[in-house]
């Protein structure tokens, strides 16, 4: 298969594994920003409950957090950093607590890296 077939395939094969279900990590989630002015990375993190039905819940009103909400949250914790690998040490070994699920921390690892080289690039970045 030639390279921009292969390309392709992987495009369809990434899209189709971000659009399924996974089970939220009850010890909450991170936003990753880049900061192209600063030239760094900020990794915030945000705690949540998790109903029987797997959603997250604010904490605060208890109602199910939606995606597309315009309400301003808090973030538990803020780490900045230069590297994926700086701020994966930060989050797993200097704290061993906000991470339960190996999924989590896969994603984490993958967005960091990807979050890393647009820091360099001068490029926007995107979490998936």
């Amino acid at each position: 298969m030639d390279s921009s077939k292969s390309f392709y395939k992987k495009i369809k094969i990434d899209n189709n594994l971000s659009n399924r279900y996974i089970d939220l990590d009850p010890n909450g989630y991170f936003i990753i920003k880049v900061d192209l002015e600063q030239n760094k990375i900020i990794l915030e993190h945000f705690l949540n409950n998790i109903n029987d039905e797997g959603y997250a819940l604010d904490p605060e009103t208890n109602e199910p957090i939606k995606c597309d909400s315009q309400n301003k949250r808090v973030s538990n914790e803020v780490f900045e950093g230069i590297s994926a690998k700086q701020l994966g040490i930060l989050i797993t070994e200097e704290r061993n607590d906000l991470i339960t699920r190996f999924d989590h921390a896969l994603y984490l690892g993958r967005e960091l890296q990807k979050a890393e080289e647009c820091l360099y690039k001068k490029l926007p970045y995107i979490q998936d």
